[in-house]
């Protein structure tokens, strides 16, 4: 796959009348695009557990409020138990990967020991779970109008409010997404 058709380092925006019930309305970053298929995480479905609360289930104790506050988010259906941390690109750790220049995920246990030590990524947000594609799957669902996309940006990754992010990713387009439609009119 060449660097034009990939969709790394972009957000795969839901159009309306989405059929997977999962990823009705939802922004997704694609954190990983190539010939063995696609890994991404939805960026906007909150769920009722903070940062301190699942650090907890882990025996790490969260000391910053801030960080123990943070609400986590459900980063897509695969894998719902593994926690993930997309973050700014000030430090790697041991399974970082890198999404773009200033953006990066990372699974392993260590960099939940430093958030919860106060020395973690500046900018984070902590997702459990994933969402994957098999090779040729989410170009297929491309070509079925089944998503919008932009280019990734860190205001919308980490600024912007979670109930905001689908309108907020599609308004980057030029496009209110309210008045789109999943239908085709044809004379």
């Amino acid at each position: 796959m060449d660097a034009i058709s990939t969709l790394s380092n972009n957000l795969l925006i839901a159009m309306p009348g989405m059929k997977d019930t999962y990823f009705d309305h939802t922004v997704t970053l694609v954190c990983q695009h190539d010939e063995q298929g696609a890994f991404g995480v939805v960026i906007n479905r909150p769920i009722p557990l903070t940062v301190g609360e699942l650090l907890a289930q882990l025996d790490l104790k969260v000391n910053d409020p801030g960080i123990a506050g943070q609400t986590a988010l459900s980063g897509g259906p695969v894998q719902s138990e593994q926690g993930f941390v997309l973050h700014n690109t000030d430090r790697e750790w041991d399974s970082t990967l890198q999404i773009s220049d200033d953006t990066a995920i990372t699974s392993s246990k260590d960099i939940l020991v430093d958030l919860a030590n106060g020395h973690g990524p500046e900018r984070f947000v902590l997702l459990l779970g994933c969402a994957g594609w098999h090779p040729g799957q989410l170009e297929e669902e491309m070509k079925s109008n089944s998503w919008l996309t932009c280019t990734a940006t860190n205001a919308i990754l980490f600024d912007m409010p979670y109930p905001h992010r689908w309108k907020g990713a599609a308004s980057t387009l030029g496009i209110d997404v309210r008045l789109l439609t999943a239908e085709a009119g044809h004379c």
